[in-house]
């Protein structure tokens, strides 16, 4: 097949969404902003999706579902929070359609609701009402719940996996009888965030924390995992947020305390979505399309047979059929691609663009010398191996893959981050692109001045602060942290 891709290096905008679509991986939806997730996308999702899930349950996290429509009174009980989503919300304002005398559809105008409901555009609102219900005493506590579910937020500029009106995502909402439990529960969570972007996405990240106009509406800190895509933009991967009594004082929810004293609960929130998608295609795709990471490829290895007819097809398979066997047992997630009439050329741009980290190549060449030809995805090149090392090979393979994509993606990291210590020299790297770390006043001002002569953001203030000595960027004042800019998606 013809991959018909955009180069990156000519519009890297048109090369995201050429992978997308011709990887299989999205669709674009009937409304404005939706998209829809295909097989291929979704069973990569899924991948991800199962690995935080493991480890939430790990830590002793449990999941729940709650409801998709939230009372608009809701929203109005924490104003810092409403007013962060105010202008992304989607509203039902009635419960029925009906014919009309053309014979078309209209709302029924007798249906009109008494109160509006919001399509969940996060939950700790209905939530926190449910939590209300459920705590009394320090018995109660702690609540660790997560979600998966879809949220709706309207959005004016929309990308595929980025940035749409509906996304898939976890949120996490977690009750405590301290300040000190729900704080490291913050933590703790935005360890797993880096752990799994880390050693299964193969994505290298920055955490740190937030800046107050970066932060959760209605938290009281914020912090992240950011990634730096191919374009050298960062993306925000994932945050975790540390809620103080914020919610609990909103809707009430206090409990009783070993010593017979009322308090109002602690909590914490926390989220990753299927924009992570979007950052493995951007931090590991090339020209020829996607790169996955074997940990979560749908299809780590793919078996390409030369044949030109049914005996030719099942000399191959007595060949390596006992191998297949093997691969089966061993939890390699494998395919054999036998299908009739097209060429294994064709199949090999397939599979190259779907981002299958290993491919076996095997026809009469092979049999005679009784190896098997591979194709690593991350480096593009080709080697034969004894088939009776094929097993051992195979995974010490898929493990170099992993790392060696973790290891070019942070170089490329660290090739693109760099110290600035006046503001001509900081613009002049925001404008070439890369991540930008430098001393900050920690004014409000100063940031936003900042972003709209540059549109660079702060992505967060490293855990590793060193300001003393250092002078804020744009302002020459002392510096009060140290931060980390760079234009975003």
């Amino acid at each position: 097949m013809s991959k018909g891709i955009t180069q990156k290096s000519e519009d890297h905008s048109k090369w995201y969404t050429d992978v997308i679509t011709k990887a299989q991986l999205a669709d674009y939806g009937p409304v404005k902003g939706t998209m829809v997730i295909k097989p291929y996308g979704f069973a990569i999702w899924e991948l991800v999706k199962d690995e935080f899930d493991k480890q939430f349950k790990a830590t002793g996290h449990q999941n729940a579902y709650f409801p998709l429509f939230i009372p608009k009174s809701f929203l109005a009980k924490e104003a810092d929070h409403i007013e962060g989503f105010a202008k992304e919300c989607a509203i039902v304002t009635h419960s029925r359609l009906m014919a009309d005398e053309n014979g078309s559809i209209k709302v029924d105008p007798t249906s009109k609701l008494e109160e509006e409901i919001i399509v969940r555009p996060t939950s700790e609102t209905v939530i926190w009402h449910m939590y209300k219900k459920w705590i009394n005493s320090y018995r109660d506590l702690p609540i660790l719940i997560n979600q998966w579910a879809n949220v709706v937020r309207w959005e004016m500029r929309t990308r595929l996996f980025l940035r749409t009106s509906e996304f898939l995502w976890q949120e996490g909402h977690t009750a405590h009888s301290s300040e000190e439990e729900a704080r490291e529960e913050t933590l703790k969570i935005l360890d797993i965030y880096e752990s799994v972007s880390k050693n299964h996405l193969a994505i290298p990240v920055l955490t740190g924390k937030k800046s107050e106009s970066e932060k959760f509406a209605g938290a009281i800190d914020t912090y992240c995992i950011e990634a730096m895509m191919g374009d050298k933009r960062a993306l925000q991967a994932g945050t975790s947020h540390y809620l103080g009594q914020n919610f609990a004082k909103a809707f009430d929810v206090k409990f009783q305390t070993e010593n017979n004293t009322e308090e109002y609960v602690y909590a914490s929130s926390w989220g990753v979505s299927t924009r992570l998608i979007g950052a493995i295609i951007m931090v590991h795709g090339d020209n020829n399309g996607l790169r996955l990471p074997p940990s979560i490829a749908p299809t780590q290895v793919v078996i390409v047979p030369f044949f030109r007819n049914d005996d030719d097809l099942e000399l191959i398979k007595n060949y390596i059929n006992p191998y297949l066997n093997k691969l089966s047992n061993s939890g390699i997630r494998f395919l054999l691609d036998d299908r009739e009439k097209i060429s294994p050329g064709y199949k090999f741009n397939e599979w190259e663009l779907k981002g299958v980290p290993l491919r076996i190549e095997v026809g009469s060449k092979e049999i005679d010398s009784n190896e098997l030809t591979l194709f690593r995805r991350d480096i593009n090149e080709k080697s034969t191996v004894p088939i009776d090392s094929l097993i051992n090979y195979i995974h010490d393979t898929l493990d170099e893959i992993q790392v060696n994509l973790y290891d070019q993606a942070n170089k490329f990291r660290d090739d693109n981050s760099f110290t600035a210590d006046s503001y001509e020299e900081f613009k002049s790297i925001i404008q070439d692109g890369g991540f930008v770390r430098c001393g900050w006043d920690g004014t409000e001002l100063s940031e936003k001045q900042i972003k709209d002569a540059t549109k660079a953001t702060i992505r967060c203030i490293p855990f590793d602060q060193d300001p003393s000595g250092k002078r804020c960027i744009f302002s020459g004042e002392k510096a009060k942290f140290e931060a980390v800019f760079a234009k975003a998606y």
